[in-house]
């Protein structure tokens, strides 16, 4: 009876999954709804799901139920029954949290939660018997998988019944507006016996005080071991604002082994022990918490506030199923003399990247009023030193890609070798005839695009080292490089993705049907981009123009999940699209943020669950936002021509990461932007922006690398004093404020190289006149001859020979990559300007003319042949 009653719940929970439709981080597979308990409709993907992974496997996803804190360090619980009787294994931990809203995140294990509420304030316990720490999550910190053969054991006749999740809310100012939280933890559970079973070893130190203003403060934790050997495999570290280091070691006859050693301040993950470290009987486990006292005005004591401070160091272990120990605790300092011989590098505070830095100083920590000067004070040395870093970025305007002549550029990216790739469209425009009222495209008569639709340049000169997409595609728009060197591309008049090898000829994966839009999970309505996790290998796809989601997929193309919807009237929601315009791939975090272009945002979604994490919008973007570009730590960015009335410039920008401030804006010194469509950045803060307007590519450089970049030739370095001067008016246009001390620099350069920018100014004259000279004296020559040889006729046949003659001269002095060899030869091939026409669904654009509020993205061509009617 027991086994068809099991059977008919497997049965509802997949009827359930079908019609949910949820969005598993751990397999394809759909959840049932638990109609126990209650949920906020906020929280998307947070009703308490199991999702089965097999036969023997499930997930199990934790979260808070949609909660509200009222005051800042607040400590909410939620408890969760394992939903099977006999014994299972947590082998796999995601967390589903952003540090901008939660602190700190723990799960116990145990038999009987404080409460039976579907929250409750953890002052009142967390277990009401023994509870087990099985994880721990804070700042950021990406998923933890265990060991092959490792598990946590729970259920069973020894393993707890219930799970129980503790989030400690920091700083509520992230919820002022009133918007409920759903964060939490997905557990992967197996029932398959495991070998080795895993626990968890606790440091902290309970009784430390740092004093104000001290420098340097050592908290010491040690502790004999007297158990069964066990074996150490991964280590976290955790403190407050004021830790710098945090080490664990192993001892042994006098001998330190290190088990780990990390900054607090960075994404306190569970890091993997670099060297297998195991314990065994009557060895000593130490750690050392490094603080600064700096800052701060009053004693600093340990405790569970954000004012005050923690000294923990996690350790994780597997044993022998038949010894296993699921949580130990080691909370004093046994032996203080011990730690005259720690290792020195217990004692160096690990350096990190300021950007890194504020990136895990998200939460914002409330101070007593005793405090908050000297606070204020240490946040604006921390601003001045990032100023004192000077950052800006400006044209490369000695790069000679913005001669080139392409097609129109949708999309834009660097390869492996920081090698430019650019997408580009050809002899085809998308204008007001391309696609009808149901976006099927209306072109086809032309044939797929002739030319090479992917072009490999060389970052510095612009050379052409290859190219491939002859025959392929309609309407080029999406562009994105896998770690292998794949490229991924998308096309909007096909409705399709596609995966291409670097030197195939052929896809080596399709998504979608040709030329067939749609809204299943086996079509797409005029696709815009393309991501690839170089982690697990998962694609994501943003669709569209038509239609307004997300979609991943699986390495060999499966359907997995999609999120998104369209944008509902007044502002815009989280999770909502006015076209998904571009993808950037953090991996770094396990987030995928989108150019929501319409909306004129950014939105960042978590990886596993596509659950959204936070928006960054600001005025000056406008109300569109064409494509967004990610390197560790800075986002890149650019915006649409501004509406009709409407003062913001359209530019490209750049983000600090962590905080969506902008840092910095860009916009070309030759040409001007006209409808940038795609930016890629490398981290040697090298940008490139595409204009699929003005057919034309530029590239950036920080300043620092323009100031000084010079050429030696014979033991003789030259600079280009023209090219000075050009950068100078750019940082003007940017810096108004710093005007007298650039002119005076500048003053001193030009009398320093008066001399010889002289000789150099009358080196360039006479190389200038001398063709000219050559040129009168060709043309006065031809002229002597027609007029003997033909007398009073010569005149006119003069005109027509010196103009092929003048013909043949400009088009062999034109300089740079022509690329224009690619496509003038095609019979429908046109150069002509964008005649504007008022539709919606392309790359728009506002006619300032004509005021109309959207515009396709390209010029109406010359109307091609009538296909042949046989």
């Amino acid at each position: 009876m027991a086994g068809l009653f099991n059977n008919l719940l497997v049965l509802f929970f997949v009827f359930q999954n079908i019609c949910l439709g949820f969005r598993s981080p751990l397999s394809v597979f759909k959840r049932y709804k638990d109609t126990s308990r209650s949920f906020s409709s906020e929280c998307l993907g947070s009703d308490q799901p199991v999702v089965s992974l097999g036969l023997s496997d499930f997930a199990l996803d934790i979260r808070m139920p949609g909660v509200t804190p009222k005051q800042s360090d607040t400590y909410l619980c939620m408890s969760v029954p394992l939903p099977v009787d006999d014994e299972a294994y947590v082998v796999d931990f995601k967390p589903h949290a952003s540090m901008d809203t939660v602190h700190h995140m723990l799960l116990f294990g145990c038999n009987e939660p404080s409460s039976t509420e579907n929250y409750w304030d953890c002052d009142e316990g967390t277990c009401k018997d023994k509870s087990n720490i099985l994880y721990a999550w804070a700042r950021n910190a990406p998923p933890t998988r265990l060991p092959k053969g490792v598990g946590f054991r729970v259920g069973g006749e020894t393993g707890g019944r219930f799970f129980v999740l503790q989030v400690h809310y920091g700083d509520i100012s992230a919820f002022r507006d009133k918007h409920k939280d759903c964060s939490g933890v997905t557990l992967h559970l197996t029932h398959q016996k495991q070998p080795l079973i895993a626990g968890m070893y606790l440091m902290m130190s309970v009784n430390t005080v740092i004093p104000p203003g001290e420098k340097v403060v050592d908290a010491d934790i040690a502790c004999h071991y007297k158990r069964f050997p066990m074996h150490l495999f991964a280590y976290r570290v955790h403190t407050h604002r004021l830790g710098k280091v945090v080490s664990g070691y192993r001892v042994r006859n006098g001998q330190w082994t290190l088990i780990g050693r990390q900054s607090p301040q960075l994404p306190q993950a569970f890091y993997p022990v670099e060297h297998p470290v195991d314990v065994s009987y009557d060895d000593t486990l130490a750690a050392r918490c490094v603080f600064s006292g700096e800052g701060r005005t009053t004693e600093t004591h340990i405790g569970g506030t954000a004012n005050d401070e923690m000294c923990n160091f996690y350790i994780m272990y597997y044993m022998e199923a038949k010894h296993a120990v699921s949580y130990m605790t080691c909370t004093q300092n046994a032996n203080p003399e011990l730690f005259r011989n720690i290792p020195q590098e217990a004692n160096i505070p690990i350096q990190i990247m300021s950007d890194m830095l504020k990136m895990t100083h998200g939460h914002h920590e409330e101070t007593k009023d005793s405090d908050k000067s000297s606070l204020l004070q240490q946040a604006k040395k921390e601003e001045e030193e990032i100023l004192e870093q000077n950052f800006h970025i400006e044209e490369a305007v000695e790069w000679p890609g913005l001669d080139l002549k392409l097609g129109q550029i949708s999309g834009l990216a660097l390869d492996a070798e920081n090698n430019l790739v650019i997408f580009h469209r050809g002899d085809h425009v998308w204008d007001e005839n391309s696609f009808d009222n149901t976006f099927v495209y209306q072109q086809r008569g032309l044939g797929p695009i002739e030319q090479s639709t992917i072009l490999v340049l060389h970052p510095s000169n612009a050379k052409l080292l290859r190219s491939l997409g002859k025959s392929l595609f309609y309407l080029p728009h999406g562009l994105s490089i896998d770690k292998n060197g794949n490229y991924w591309v998308t096309d909007v008049a096909l409705h399709q993705v596609f995966k291409l090898g670097p030197d195939k000829k052929e896809p080596l994966l399709t998504l979608g049907v040709a030329l067939q839009p749609g809204s299943d999970k086996n079509h797409f309505c005029q696709p815009t981009d393309v991501a690839v996790d170089p982690n697990t290998g998962s694609i994501y796809v943003s669709d569209g123009y038509c239609n307004s989601r997300i979609i991943q997929f699986s390495p060999n193309g499966l359907y997995v999940m999609q999120w998104g919807e369209e944008t509902s009237l007044g502002r815009a929601k989280p999770g909502q699209f006015h076209i998904p315009h571009s993808l950037a791939l953090i991996p770094d975090f396990s987030q995928l943020c989108v150019a929501d272009r319409e909306n004129g945002r950014i939105q960042c979604f978590r990886l596993e669950t596509g659950e959204f994490i936070r928006e960054i919008k600001h005025k000056s973007f406008g109300r569109e936002l064409f494509a967004v570009s990610y390197v560790p730590g800075l986002l890149f960015a650019v915006n649409g021509m501004p509406y009709p009335g409407e003062a913001e410039p359209v530019q490209g920008f750049v983000m600090n990461f962590s905080t969506g401030e902008i840092i910095d804006t860009f916009i070309p010194l030759r040409k001007s932007f006209e409808m940038p469509h795609d930016v890629v950045a490398s981290e040697d803060e090298t940008v490139f922006v595409g204009d699929v307007h003005a057919r034309a590519v530029w590239k950036f450089a920080s300043t620092e690398k323009l100031e000084h970049r010079s050429v030696k030739k014979a033991g003789i370095e030259v600079q280009d004093i023209k090219e000075s001067g050009t950068i100078v008016e750019g940082r003007l246009k940017n810096n108004p404020e710093s005007t007298d001390p650039i002119k005076k620099q500048e003053k001193q350069h030009l009398v320093q190289q008066h001399t010889s920018t002289g000789i150099s100014f009358v080196l360039i004259t006479t190389l200038l006149i001398i063709p000219v000279v050559v040129l009168l004296a060709i043309l006065l020559f031809i002229r002597w001859r027609k007029t003997a040889v033909y007398g009073g006729d010569g005149e006119h046949k003069l005109d027509s020979s010196s103009g092929r003659i003048l013909g043949r001269v400009r088009g062999k002095g034109s300089g740079g990559l022509n690329l224009g060899n690619f496509f003038a030869s095609h019979k429908s091939y046109s150069r002509k300007g964008f005649d504007r026409v008022s539709t919606e669904g392309s790359d728009q654009e506002k006619d300032e003319d004509e005021g109309t509020d959207s515009e396709e993205e390209c010029s109406a061509p010359q109307t091609p042949p009538a296909p042949s009617s046989s």
